[in-house]
Parts: C-alpha cells; structure tokens; sequence
C-alpha cells in the first residue's frame, strides 16, 4: 500500500511542473549592478530566448543577446543531462537547470549559457565564458505576450 501511494503522489508532483509549458518565446533585461556579473555585457542589453522543444532529459532552443548572439541554436548537453550535475540547483531553487554552449559573435568563442527554469513562469539566463574575453550575464526572462490584431 505504501508503495502505491508513493507512485500517486510522484506522478501528481510531476504534472504540477509540466515543463512543456516552457516552450516559446521568452524574452528580459540583463540584471545585476555589480562589475563582477556584467562583464562584457552591456548595461541594457535584452536576451530572448525561443524554446522549441523540453523535457526533462533536454532543451532545444534559439537564443539571442543584444551584442553577442543573433537568433543561435541552442541545445543542452547531453553529458550534464546524464550526469548528477542535472539536477544542480542554487538560490531561488529552480525545478530545472540545463547547460548548453552559445556560439558568440565576437569570435572568442562560445559561451556556457545555463538556463533555470522557475514556477511563476519565470527563466533566468546566464551567459559565461572565461579566458582573455571574459563574459558574464545574468538575464530575468518572462515569457513575451503575442500580439493580437
């Protein structure tokens, strides 16, 4: 009995946090005073983020930066999704945090971008890459309502 009443209440958790609902379009400010987490992003620069396809195994979306990256393919890493890393969190406890690698326009390379997923309908991106052309940004996405005509 146990067991079974274990099993209901996983499947009823589940379906409280589709991550379905995450697909379209998503778009916000970079946020953040401090230098340390707006290196080489500019002061008013927006991210918007197209979900195509999530669950819980992988995210597939396009991302643009205002001066990094236009419209990019993105898609989380496979290794991380099947590692322990997968189910990293940090303040605000996300329900879900995906990694995937953002070609950036500079030519430096890519970025890390790591996509956390809130309830509320809220995705925060960070944007990261080390080296000699560091970059650091945080974006607050809500999603983008459609125009009606």
């Amino acid at each position: 009995m146990r067991w079974a009443t274990f099993v209901l209440v996983a499947v009823l958790a589940a379906g409280c946090n589709d991550l379905r609902d995450f697909r379209g379009h998503w778009e916000g400010p970079r946020v953040g005073d401090s230098a340390e987490v707006r290196v080489g992003v500019a002061m008013a620069a927006h991210a918007q983020l197209d979900v195509n396809d999530i669950d819980q195994h992988g995210l597939a979306a396009t991302l643009t930066v205002d001066g990094l990256a236009t419209a990019v393919p993105i898609v989380s890493l496979a290794g991380a999704e099947a590692d322990a890393i997968s189910d990293m969190t940090f303040a605000g406890s996300p329900l879900r945090v995906y990694m995937a690698f953002a070609p950036i326009s500079d030519g430096h390379g890519d970025a890390l971008a790591i996509i956390a997923l809130y309830d509320h309908d809220r995705i925060e991106v960070r944007v990261l890459r080390g080296g000699s052309n560091p970059l650091y940004g945080i974006f607050a996405l809500s999603e983008a309502l459609e125009d009606t005509p």
